[in-house]
């Protein structure tokens, strides 16, 4: 069993086996250009996690206070290349990995997948680390896909992954190469198979000016599960407000 909570945008705490972890999390009502549009976070939301799972570099994926935040007492899994950076500012336990690599987490095991992402740390800095995504397995396992387009390793995780958290939008009205819109996501859905598909990284942030938001941030979720109810019938969706909790026998 495993217990899944979106708290908005890229940032989920997974629940398994007694091991807490925290994906990409971005705590903040604002960083940078970008606004929180979806309900604030509960300061505690997060609590003590054991680990944190960094997928790369950007600033609305590895928001440096938010990580502060979380990373006092957790690991910090992430992208081969990335130590340096976070080093430099006040991680401490930082575990890199590349694709195909492996690391305990007490009961569970993580280890990084296939992602194509642009690395850079863009637009200041000359920071880069191949971006990835994770598997974590115990009783139950977890697909995170972190930021990616589509890529051909998908199709190894099927069967595998119990749970799929796929990007299906961003914080604009359109995405572009290097990431998941809501056909693309249903396609990977369509590759991975897993019990449950949780659609992310939609409806939680936005632009201050209104001139590129997504006119209707709650579509990409519900196309995406509309695609999938279609492409991939033996696949439920679960589509989740940040904050939102479930749990998967």
């Amino acid at each position: 069993m495993i217990t899944v909570t979106w708290l908005g945008h890229s940032t989920v705490l997974l629940d398994l086996d007694g091991a807490r972890l925290v994906t990409d999390p971005v705590l903040r009502n604002r960083v940078g250009p970008l606004v929180r549009t979806a309900a604030p976070l509960d300061a505690d939301a997060v609590g003590r996690p054991d680990a944190v799972l960094l997928s790369h570099l950007h600033a609305d994926h590895a928001d440096v206070p938010s990580l502060r935040r979380v990373a006092s007492t957790a690991t910090v899994i992430a992208p081969r290349g990335s130590g340096g950076w976070l080093a430099s500012r006040g991680m401490r336990d930082v575990h890199e990995l590349a694709v195909g690599e492996t690391v305990r987490v007490g009961p569970v095991s993580v280890t990084a997948t296939a992602a194509a992402h642009d690395g850079r740390r863009w637009p200041l800095g000359s920071a880069r680390a191949e971006p990835v995504g994770y598997l974590v397995a115990g009783s139950s396992t977890a697909y995170f896909a972190g930021d990616t387009d589509l890529v051909d390793a998908m199709a190894s995780l099927a069967g595998v992954a119990h749970v799929a958290l796929l990007p299906v939008a961003g914080w604009g009205a359109k995405v572009g190469a290097g990431h998941l819109d809501a056909e693309r996501a249903a396609e990977a859905a369509v590759r991975i198979r897993p019990r449950v598909a949780i659609p992310i990284h939609w409806g939680t942030f936005a632009p201050r000016l209104p001139l590129n938001r997504h006119p209707e941030p709650a579509r990409p979720p519900r196309e995406f599960a509309e695609l999938v109810s279609r492409r991939a019938p033996q696949v439920e969706v679960r589509v989740l407000a940040p904050g939102e909790r479930t749990t998967v026998e």
